[in-house]
Order: C-alpha cells, then structure tokens, then sequence
C-alpha cells in the first residue's frame, strides 16, 4: 500500500507542477478567448481537408491526370471513344542508374488550377518542391517516345511535403509536411499569376518529444528520481515474495514425498518395530548364504602326479645359443 501510495504521489509530481506546460494540442485560455469572440461565417465553418490526389479529372478537356509513381512522373491522358491516350508526360525526377533512392523526388499529389498542372513532388527526406506545369505537350526524342510537359514555375521546400490544398480566396496555395521534428505549412502565393508563384510564408511547428515534456513538467528530476526509485524497490519486494513462496511450495513438496515414503516402508509390516524388521531380514539373509555350499570336511590332501617329461615348454629353448656356443 505504501509503494502504491509513493507511485501515485511520484507519477502525479512528474506530470503536473510549478510552471508546467499545457499539454499538447490544447490551447491556452486568452487564444480560445480570442478565437471565440471573432465571428464564423458559412465558409469559414467548412474546413480545408489536405489530401494527397493521385489523379483528378478535367471535365472541359475530358483528360485525366495520374500519377506513375514508379517512373517518377505525371500523365495527362485524354478520353477518346476507344479508350484513353497519353499526351504528355511530366518528369518529376530522374530514377535510372541512380543508388540514394531516399533523395529521388516522387509525385506525392496532383490538381489542376485554371489551364495549368499543379505537381507536388518529395523525397523520402526533407525535401520537396510545388511545380506549374503547362498541358501543352512538347515534342521530344525521349527513350519512350513520349511527348513532354515542361514546368513554367518551381518553388522548392525544405520539409517532407505530403499534400497541398489550393486557396482560391486569397490567392494561395497551402503546402504541408514533415521533418525529424514535427511539421511545416508552406504557403505559396499566385496573385501575380500562376507562372509566378512565389512564397509567402513558411511556419514550423516543433512536436515537444516525451522527454522534452517531461522535463519541462519536472525540471530537476526529483519526480522521476521518485518514480524510478519506487518502481525498482517495488519489484524486489516482489521478487522477494516470489522467492519466499517459492521455497515454501518446495519444502512442503518435499515433505509430503518423506512422509509417502515412510508410510508405504510401514505398511507391510503392521506395527513391528523398525529394529525387529532388520534383524529379520538381517538373519533371513545368513541363513539363504548358508545354504549355498555343502557340508564338507576340511581335511587337505596333496598328492604329487608323476608324469612323463616332454620338451614342449622347456626354457633352455628361449635362451639365446650365442651364450651356449663355446669358442
């Protein structure tokens, strides 16, 4: 009960506190005031959903646009009455002989605004750029004989950008992305036209990791001291009560095993005493040994047998003769 009661206390010293941080997402009273007393209107009530298209449809010009994200690039494909045929093809980045494949820049999201292409390509890394692209296709001797779609504008981003939406209100195309460390909103201004994109604003928003949050919640660590401390004394009482029980159940096991033992030795004999069973069995066992030999008499006899000599194992022939030869 007690380590209980020192984990609530440590846990909850940890996470609130002198100074703490609001928690992510929520925000701060005086910015929901703000927010409050500012007047929504109908558009405003409707929010702007970031999807990334992999293809969207021109009604006027009856073309599709797609993306091939294996060859790096946009088609633009044209409805006929047999089918659809490709009239342009636009490259966001060269794929062959290449071996950094987190740096090849891939179409993420394509829409279209007005008479032009909008094309959002990204690396596996952070980086990733916005281009114009025109629908009128360019002749050209490629090794796929395809027609070309050139970029009449590019602005580049230093995040990971995943979608756009388009803001025809003001003018504005809204880019969003990602980074090591949290997220960045892009925003790329068309007033002067859509040939001349330019940027007007780049805002990054840092995602606090769980250590930063912890300590800014507990800047001298005493909280997490006491969380830690209280979490290894709570697993040694408890690997000690294991270990109690455990030593328990195998004395009592062993216990129950001497007492079967000595109860199945006892019954067999009734109630003789130990000492009789033994001398018993001790007499039974001389009596078997006894009975083995016969009754003989223990007077010895030698006689000596005359037999006839015979040279077979005599030892003057395994001595060497050179001894023997006299010179």
């Amino acid at each position: 009960m007690l380590v209980g009661l020192v984990l609530t206390v440590g846990t909850a010293f940890a996470q609130t506190g002198r100074g703490v941080n609001p928690p992510a997402g929520a925000v701060p009273t005086p910015l929901v005031d703000e927010l409050a007393q500012q007047p929504l209107c109908a558009e405003a009530l409707a929010p702007m959903d970031f999807t990334s298209n992999e293809a969207c449809y021109i009604p006027e010009k009856k073309a599709f646009v797609l993306i091939d994200s294996i060859d790096c690039a946009v088609d633009l494909l044209v409805r006929q009455a047999d089918g659809l045929q490709r009239v342009g093809r636009f490259t966001t980045d060269t794929y062959r002989g290449r071996h950094d494949l987190v740096n090849i820049l891939r179409p993420k999201s394509v829409s279209v605004l007005g008479d032009k292409i909008l094309v959002l390509a990204s690396s596996k890394k952070d980086t990733s750029y916005l281009a114009v692209v025109s629908m009128d296709p360019v002749k050209c001797n490629d090794e796929q004989g395809f027609d070309s779609l050139k970029a009449v504008s590019l602005i580049g981003f230093s995040s990971n950008a995943y979608a756009f939406h388009v803001d025809p209100a003001n003018n504005e195309i809204i880019a969003v992305g990602k980074n090591p460390v949290g997220y960045d909103i892009n925003f790329v201004s068309f007033a002067n036209g859509v040939e001349n994109i330019t940027s007007s604003g780049a805002f990054h928003y840092h995602v606090p990791k769980q250590s930063e949050r912890i300590q800014a919640s507990d800047p001298y660590g005493a909280g997490l001291a006491v969380v830690a401390v209280s979490v290894v004394f709570f697993a040694l009482v408890c690997i000690m009560f294991m270990m109690g029980g455990y030593g328990k159940l195998i004395q009592r096991f062993q216990n129950r095993k001497q007492a079967s033992g000595k109860a199945t030795a006892t019954s067999g004999t009734g109630n003789a005493p130990e000492g009789e069973v033994y001398a018993a069995i001790a007499a039974a066992i001389y009596a078997y040994s006894q009975d083995l030999h016969d009754v003989e008499d223990t007077v010895i006899t030698i006689q000596k047998a005359e037999r006839a000599w015979t040279p077979w194992n005599a030892k003057f022939y395994n001595m060497n003769r050179y001894f023997s030869v006299r010179k």
